[in-house]
Protein backbone atom coordinates (compact mmCIF):
# COMPACT_ATOMS: atom_id res chain seq x y z
CA UNK A 1 0.00 0.00 0.00
CA UNK A 2 1.31 3.48 -1.05
CA UNK A 3 1.83 6.44 1.71
CA UNK A 4 -0.71 8.87 1.92
CA UNK A 5 -0.30 12.35 2.54
CA UNK A 6 -2.77 14.16 3.81
CA UNK A 7 -2.45 18.14 1.78
CA UNK A 8 -5.25 19.72 3.21
CA UNK A 9 -7.79 18.92 5.87
CA UNK A 10 -10.53 21.37 4.76
CA UNK A 11 -10.34 19.66 1.17
CA UNK A 12 -9.50 16.46 2.06
CA UNK A 13 -6.79 16.11 -0.47
CA UNK A 14 -4.64 13.24 0.05
CA UNK A 15 -1.65 12.47 -2.58
CA UNK A 16 0.34 9.19 -2.77
CA UNK A 17 2.72 7.14 -5.34
CA UNK A 18 0.28 5.14 -7.96
CA UNK A 19 3.79 3.07 -9.22
CA UNK A 20 2.19 2.16 -12.33
CA UNK A 21 5.54 3.41 -14.50
CA UNK A 22 6.91 6.87 -16.39
CA UNK A 23 4.66 8.78 -17.96
CA UNK A 24 5.65 12.19 -20.10
CA UNK A 25 6.09 14.88 -18.01
CA UNK A 26 2.54 16.39 -17.47
CA UNK A 27 0.45 13.82 -18.31
CA UNK A 28 -2.26 13.12 -15.84
CA UNK A 29 -5.62 11.14 -16.27
CA UNK A 30 -8.63 11.81 -13.65
CA UNK A 31 -12.41 10.53 -12.70
CA UNK A 32 -14.43 12.40 -10.75
CA UNK A 33 -17.59 10.23 -9.18
CA UNK A 34 -20.51 12.75 -9.34
CA UNK A 35 -22.65 13.09 -6.01
CA UNK A 36 -26.46 11.80 -7.68
CA UNK A 37 -27.26 10.32 -4.56
CA UNK A 38 -27.86 6.56 -4.77
CA UNK A 39 -26.59 6.46 -8.07
CA UNK A 40 -23.52 6.23 -10.63
CA UNK A 41 -22.07 9.42 -13.02
CA UNK A 42 -18.35 8.93 -13.54
CA UNK A 43 -16.50 11.86 -15.37
CA UNK A 44 -13.54 10.36 -16.83
CA UNK A 45 -11.16 12.68 -18.27
CA UNK A 46 -7.51 12.42 -20.20
CA UNK A 47 -6.24 15.06 -22.17
CA UNK A 48 -8.65 15.67 -24.78
CA UNK A 49 -11.00 13.13 -24.15
CA UNK A 50 -13.44 13.48 -21.56
CA UNK A 51 -16.15 10.08 -20.69
CA UNK A 52 -19.63 10.30 -18.91
CA UNK A 53 -19.42 6.51 -17.65
CA UNK A 54 -23.23 6.36 -16.56
CA UNK A 55 -25.68 9.50 -15.97
CA UNK A 56 -27.38 8.94 -12.58
CA UNK A 57 -31.25 8.41 -11.90
CA UNK A 58 -33.59 10.89 -14.01
CA UNK A 59 -34.51 12.76 -10.40
CA UNK A 60 -31.70 13.79 -10.01
CA UNK A 61 -30.51 14.97 -13.37
CA UNK A 62 -30.12 18.39 -12.17
CA UNK A 63 -27.36 17.58 -9.81
CA UNK A 64 -25.23 15.91 -13.05
CA UNK A 65 -25.73 18.72 -14.92
CA UNK A 66 -24.78 20.92 -12.45
CA UNK A 67 -21.59 19.12 -12.03
CA UNK A 68 -20.18 19.07 -15.24
CA UNK A 69 -20.99 22.59 -15.65
CA UNK A 70 -18.74 23.36 -12.34
CA UNK A 71 -16.72 21.02 -13.96
CA UNK A 72 -16.11 23.09 -17.64
CA UNK A 73 -17.60 20.56 -19.47
CA UNK A 74 -18.81 21.36 -22.84
CA UNK A 75 -18.33 18.21 -25.19
CA UNK A 76 -18.07 14.88 -24.12
CA UNK A 77 -16.33 12.23 -26.10
CA UNK A 78 -18.74 9.62 -25.37
CA UNK A 79 -21.74 8.36 -22.91
CA UNK A 80 -21.06 4.83 -21.58
CA UNK A 81 -23.76 3.14 -20.26
CA UNK A 82 -23.00 0.34 -17.99
CA UNK A 83 -26.06 -2.01 -18.09
CA UNK A 84 -30.21 -0.37 -18.26
CA UNK A 85 -30.60 -0.04 -14.73
CA UNK A 86 -32.44 3.36 -14.14
CA UNK A 87 -29.99 4.96 -11.70
CA UNK A 88 -27.32 4.33 -14.37
CA UNK A 89 -29.39 5.24 -17.59
CA UNK A 90 -31.90 7.69 -16.19
CA UNK A 91 -29.98 11.05 -16.77
CA UNK A 92 -29.41 10.27 -20.13
CA UNK A 93 -32.28 12.48 -21.66
CA UNK A 94 -31.41 15.18 -20.02
CA UNK A 95 -28.03 15.46 -20.57
CA UNK A 96 -28.89 15.42 -24.53
CA UNK A 97 -31.70 18.00 -24.03
CA UNK A 98 -28.81 20.17 -22.29
CA UNK A 99 -26.18 22.55 -24.25
CA UNK A 100 -23.57 19.61 -23.70
CA UNK A 101 -22.34 18.23 -27.16
CA UNK A 102 -22.35 14.80 -26.96
CA UNK A 103 -20.06 12.98 -29.61
CA UNK A 104 -20.73 9.60 -29.05
CA UNK A 105 -23.31 6.93 -27.19
CA UNK A 106 -22.41 3.73 -25.40
CA UNK A 107 -24.12 0.87 -23.98
CA UNK A 108 -23.07 -2.86 -23.42
CA UNK A 109 -23.38 -5.31 -25.44
CA UNK A 110 -24.94 -7.78 -23.41
CA UNK A 111 -28.48 -6.88 -21.38
CA UNK A 112 -31.75 -8.06 -20.17
CA UNK A 113 -34.84 -6.19 -20.25
CA UNK A 114 -37.81 -6.92 -17.34
CA UNK A 115 -40.60 -4.85 -19.44
CA UNK A 116 -43.03 -5.39 -21.75
CA UNK A 117 -41.96 -3.68 -24.56
CA UNK A 118 -38.16 -4.49 -24.50
CA UNK A 119 -37.08 -1.19 -25.77
CA UNK A 120 -33.67 -0.47 -24.64
CA UNK A 121 -33.67 2.31 -22.05
CA UNK A 122 -31.14 4.50 -24.55
CA UNK A 123 -33.40 3.53 -27.27
CA UNK A 124 -36.16 5.56 -25.35
CA UNK A 125 -33.83 8.31 -24.89
CA UNK A 126 -32.68 8.90 -27.98
CA UNK A 127 -36.22 8.66 -29.92
CA UNK A 128 -37.09 12.12 -31.53
CA UNK A 129 -32.95 12.80 -32.11
CA UNK A 130 -30.69 12.78 -34.09
CA UNK A 131 -28.35 10.23 -31.65
CA UNK A 132 -27.62 6.72 -32.66
CA UNK A 133 -25.48 4.28 -29.77
CA UNK A 134 -23.03 0.96 -30.26
CA UNK A 135 -22.72 -1.66 -28.14
CA UNK A 136 -19.55 -2.76 -26.47
CA UNK A 137 -18.21 -5.67 -25.67
CA UNK A 138 -14.74 -7.16 -23.56
CA UNK A 139 -11.93 -6.35 -25.74
CA UNK A 140 -13.36 -3.43 -27.74
CA UNK A 141 -11.51 0.03 -27.05
CA UNK A 142 -12.36 3.42 -26.92
CA UNK A 143 -9.88 6.25 -27.66
CA UNK A 144 -8.29 8.01 -24.83
CA UNK A 145 -5.97 11.11 -25.45
CA UNK A 146 -2.80 9.87 -23.80
CA UNK A 147 -3.99 7.08 -22.11
CA UNK A 148 -6.38 3.36 -23.03
CA UNK A 149 -9.63 2.73 -22.36
CA UNK A 150 -10.32 -1.16 -22.72
CA UNK A 151 -13.60 -3.00 -21.94
CA UNK A 152 -12.44 -6.03 -19.94
CA UNK A 153 -16.06 -7.46 -19.02
CA UNK A 154 -18.67 -9.09 -19.11
CA UNK A 155 -17.54 -12.30 -20.89
CA UNK A 156 -21.40 -13.49 -21.33
CA UNK A 157 -24.74 -12.79 -20.73
CA UNK A 158 -26.69 -13.38 -18.02
CA UNK A 159 -29.84 -13.59 -18.42
CA UNK A 160 -31.35 -13.24 -14.63
CA UNK A 161 -29.06 -10.56 -13.00
CA UNK A 162 -28.93 -7.86 -14.67
CA UNK A 163 -26.06 -6.01 -12.67
CA UNK A 164 -24.11 -9.07 -13.81
CA UNK A 165 -24.28 -7.09 -17.55
CA UNK A 166 -22.33 -4.77 -16.35
CA UNK A 167 -19.54 -3.05 -18.23
CA UNK A 168 -16.21 -3.25 -16.28
CA UNK A 169 -13.42 -0.78 -17.76
CA UNK A 170 -9.95 -0.30 -17.46
CA UNK A 171 -8.55 3.21 -17.86
CA UNK A 172 -4.81 3.43 -18.31
CA UNK A 173 -3.22 7.05 -18.34
CA UNK A 174 -1.09 9.28 -15.92
CA UNK A 175 1.05 6.76 -14.75
CA UNK A 176 -1.60 4.67 -13.16
CA UNK A 177 -5.06 3.26 -13.72
CA UNK A 178 -8.37 2.89 -12.77
CA UNK A 179 -11.04 -0.15 -12.73
CA UNK A 180 -14.79 0.42 -13.11
CA UNK A 181 -16.92 -2.04 -12.77
CA UNK A 182 -20.73 -0.65 -13.00
CA UNK A 183 -22.97 -2.65 -10.39
CA UNK A 184 -21.16 -5.94 -11.26
CA UNK A 185 -21.61 -8.38 -8.40
CA UNK A 186 -20.50 -11.66 -7.32
CA UNK A 187 -21.13 -14.07 -10.43
CA UNK A 188 -19.62 -11.35 -12.91
CA UNK A 189 -16.63 -10.98 -10.88
CA UNK A 190 -15.95 -15.21 -10.63
CA UNK A 191 -16.03 -15.03 -14.05
CA UNK A 192 -13.75 -12.62 -14.61
CA UNK A 193 -11.38 -14.14 -11.94
CA UNK A 194 -11.79 -17.66 -13.37
CA UNK A 195 -10.65 -15.84 -16.97
CA UNK A 196 -7.61 -14.08 -15.35
CA UNK A 197 -8.85 -10.72 -16.82
CA UNK A 198 -9.13 -9.05 -13.67
CA UNK A 199 -6.20 -6.79 -13.58
CA UNK A 200 -4.18 -4.47 -11.11
CA UNK A 201 -6.03 -1.51 -10.47
CA UNK A 202 -4.63 1.87 -8.83
CA UNK A 203 -8.08 2.70 -8.18
CA UNK A 204 -10.97 0.73 -7.68
CA UNK A 205 -15.17 2.13 -8.21
CA UNK A 206 -16.39 -0.48 -5.66
CA UNK A 207 -18.86 -2.34 -7.22
CA UNK A 208 -23.03 -2.34 -7.13
CA UNK A 209 -22.54 1.21 -4.46
CA UNK A 210 -20.92 -1.34 -1.57
CA UNK A 211 -23.37 -3.39 -1.51
CA UNK A 212 -22.68 -6.88 -0.27
CA UNK A 213 -23.46 -8.73 -3.14
CA UNK A 214 -20.28 -7.46 -4.94
CA UNK A 215 -16.36 -6.93 -3.97
CA UNK A 216 -15.20 -9.85 -2.84
CA UNK A 217 -12.03 -10.39 -1.17
CA UNK A 218 -10.73 -12.48 -4.14
CA UNK A 219 -11.53 -9.65 -5.98
CA UNK A 220 -9.94 -6.90 -3.82
CA UNK A 221 -7.19 -9.09 -3.92
CA UNK A 222 -6.27 -9.45 -7.43
CA UNK A 223 -6.64 -5.52 -8.11
CA UNK A 224 -5.15 -4.47 -5.05
CA UNK A 225 -6.34 -0.95 -5.34
CA UNK A 226 -4.39 1.47 -3.55
CA UNK A 227 -7.61 3.75 -3.23
CA UNK A 228 -11.45 2.68 -3.30
CA UNK A 229 -14.43 4.90 -4.41
CA UNK A 230 -18.14 4.51 -3.57
CA UNK A 231 -20.80 5.84 -5.16
CA UNK A 232 -23.70 6.09 -2.99
CA UNK A 233 -25.96 7.26 -0.23
CA UNK A 234 -26.99 5.67 2.74
CA UNK A 235 -30.84 7.42 3.14
CA UNK A 236 -31.66 6.26 -0.56
CA UNK A 237 -29.99 2.64 0.25
CA UNK A 238 -29.48 2.00 3.75
CA UNK A 239 -28.09 -1.32 3.58
CA UNK A 240 -24.97 0.85 1.54
CA UNK A 241 -22.23 0.65 2.28
CA UNK A 242 -22.26 -2.62 3.40
CA UNK A 243 -20.35 -3.21 6.54
CA UNK A 244 -18.46 -6.18 5.26
CA UNK A 245 -17.59 -4.39 2.42
CA UNK A 246 -16.07 -1.48 4.13
CA UNK A 247 -14.49 -4.13 7.14
CA UNK A 248 -12.90 -5.83 3.92
CA UNK A 249 -11.31 -2.60 2.60
CA UNK A 250 -10.15 -1.86 6.12
CA UNK A 251 -8.21 -5.12 6.67
CA UNK A 252 -6.75 -4.57 3.57
CA UNK A 253 -5.25 -1.15 4.48
CA UNK A 254 -7.56 0.22 1.55
CA UNK A 255 -8.53 4.19 2.16
CA UNK A 256 -12.15 4.52 0.59
CA UNK A 257 -13.96 7.85 -0.30
CA UNK A 258 -17.71 8.29 -0.36
CA UNK A 259 -19.81 10.19 -2.70
CA UNK A 260 -22.38 11.08 0.06
CA UNK A 261 -20.13 12.64 1.55
CA UNK A 262 -19.31 15.50 -0.90
CA UNK A 263 -21.61 18.27 -2.02
CA UNK A 264 -20.49 17.63 -6.04
CA UNK A 265 -18.32 14.73 -6.19
CA UNK A 266 -14.86 13.06 -5.55
CA UNK A 267 -11.63 13.99 -7.77
CA UNK A 268 -9.16 11.57 -8.65
CA UNK A 269 -6.14 12.60 -10.49
CA UNK A 270 -3.49 10.25 -11.68
CA UNK A 271 -0.52 12.41 -12.56
CA UNK A 272 3.09 11.44 -13.30
CA UNK A 273 2.67 8.03 -11.24
CA UNK A 274 0.93 9.65 -8.24
CA UNK A 275 -3.08 10.16 -7.15
CA UNK A 276 -4.39 13.30 -5.78
CA UNK A 277 -7.57 13.68 -4.13
CA UNK A 278 -10.34 16.02 -3.91
CA UNK A 279 -13.54 16.01 -2.13
CA UNK A 280 -15.47 19.15 -3.58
Amino acid sequence: MKKILLTSVLLLSMLFSAGCGETAEGTEMSLMAINVRKADALLLRSGTSAYLIDTGVKKNSDMLLDALRKEGITRLTGVILTHTHADHVGGLKALLESEIVVENIYAAGYYALKKEDGKHPVEKAIKKTDYTYSFLFAGDELPLDGGKLTVIGPLEKNEELENNNSLVLLAEGGGGSILLTGDMEFPEEDSLLKAGVIPHADVLKIGNHGEGDATSRALLAAVNPSLAVISTNTEDEPDTPDPRVLKELKNMGIPVLITQDTQTGILVTLRNGEILTEMK
